[in-house]
């Protein structure tokens, strides 16, 4: 049996991760601005600190001044449970599912909120037929599917006089995609998985009828304390103005600065859209080359270029605990040999790689992963 030869050149940071995901380029811990760390967060540094975090997500994202931007507890998971939580139950709901965090918002609305939604699925690899949308409805989806590399193409499917809300979890979307800000009543995402910040916080950013919502409604069941924005009818302002609910950690609030600071510096938005578009191109690339591998995602319309998700070609003849167990020695070998960390895909996903190539990869790494992944794979099958 020929052994498959070994690429001499590895990926100069092998962090492939989907979340959390690598740090910017250049990053260091004790670049870190360090003034906060042991001070209260509601010293006049520390909310002044949370607030420059804020102002720095709205003007990289392109917030408008409309829109309210809060810091929140839970991470990402953590701002839709408090969307849905505090917001569901005034109109009839329906929730989009096409991977497994999707689905994860059905079982909250249909068995915890009991809120008998109206659902429309897809398979992995797949979008539903958005045109199925009631959109007097409240809407839940995923903006970019995570864990199958799927994305909406756009906002055009959400129409202007919409009557219901549309909560958009776009966690692996922000800072790589352009998100119309007009059609998205409610948008969450997480430090850890859009830029390479630490865990544990998530972003909520309210549009004007969000705010109209939690003013005047008020949910059959009770809100936990780290869920409720309103006091006395009235949206409690401070949360939007670096006042968090609950303690965070300023040291992960820095990270996150230094994210935000670093992606001005590469062009704002549409300088990170590049990157991940250039990163998703060379992989585009390099599947394209190879026999065994082929996009979970088929339409290049829908396909994400952050989450990226592969399976392997109907010529590889495995039953599916065949191709897991095949996924789970690729990914070893690669970290053995430190040339990519956690590229194994989600494990409710269809077994197949999750490849991460949002703003903070290097498109050069991505370029030199494409032979240690078909060195892996052939050394995995015995040559």
């Amino acid at each position: 049996m020929t052994e498959f030869p070994r690429p001499g050149v590895k990926p100069a940071r092998p962090h492939f991760s989907s979340g959390p995901c690598a740090k910017p380029p250049g990053w260091a811990a004790e670049k870190l601005a360090a003034g906060s760390l042991g001070r209260s967060h509601r010293s006049k540094l520390g909310k002044s600190r949370l607030q420059y975090a804020i102002d720095l997500t709205r003007k990289v994202l392109q917030v408008p001044d409309t829109h309210r931007i809060g810091i929140v507890p839970g991470s990402d998971t953590g701002a839709v449970e408090m969307a849905m939580w505090s917001m569901l139950g005034a109109r009839k709901v329906t929730t989009l599912a096409w991977e497994s965090f999707g689905e994860g918002w059905v079982t909250d609305a249909v068995k915890q909120l009991k809120l008998d939604p109206i659902v429309i699925k897809a398979p992995y690899g797949e979008l539903p037929d958005l045109t199925q949308v009631d959109q007097d409805s409240d809407v839940i989806f995923t903006w970019n599917g995570t864990t199958s590399g799927v994305r909406v193409p756009d906002g055009d499917w959400i129409s202007d006089d919409r009557g219901g809300l549309t909560f958009a979890d776009a966690t692996s979307g922000c800072f790589a995609q352009a998100l119309p800000w007009d059609k998205l009543d409610l948008t969450t995402f997480s430090w850890q998985k859009a830029l390479g910040g630490e865990g544990a916080h998530g972003v909520l950013i309210l549009g004007p009828r969000a705010v109209e919502r939690l003013e005047s409604y008020t949910p059959a069941w009770p809100l936990p304390k780290i869920f409720r924005m309103t006091k006395g009818g009235k949206l409690i302002e401070g949360i939007f103005k670096g006042e968090t609910i609950n303690t965070p950690s300023m040291l992960a609030v820095e990270d996150y600065i230094f994210a935000l600071e670093w992606a001005q510096q590469e062009g704002g938005l549409g300088g990170l859209i590049a990157r991940a578009d250039a990163n998703a191109a060379a992989l585009d690339q390099w599947v394209q080359a190879t026999p065994w591998v082929e996009h979970l995602a088929a339409d290049p319309a829908i396909r994400s270029n952050t989450s990226v998700c592969l399976k392997f070609a109907d010529s590889i003849a495995l039953d599916e605990e065949a191709k897991a167990a095949l996924v789970k020695k690729i990914a070893s070998l690669l970290e053995a040999e430190d040339a990519a960390y956690d590229v194994a895909g989600y494990r409710d996903a269809p077994a197949g790689l999750r490849i991460w190539c949002g703003s903070t990869i290097e498109t050069d790494d991505v370029v030199k992963l494409g032979p240690w992944l078909d060195w892996a794979f052939h050394t995995a099958r015995g040559g």
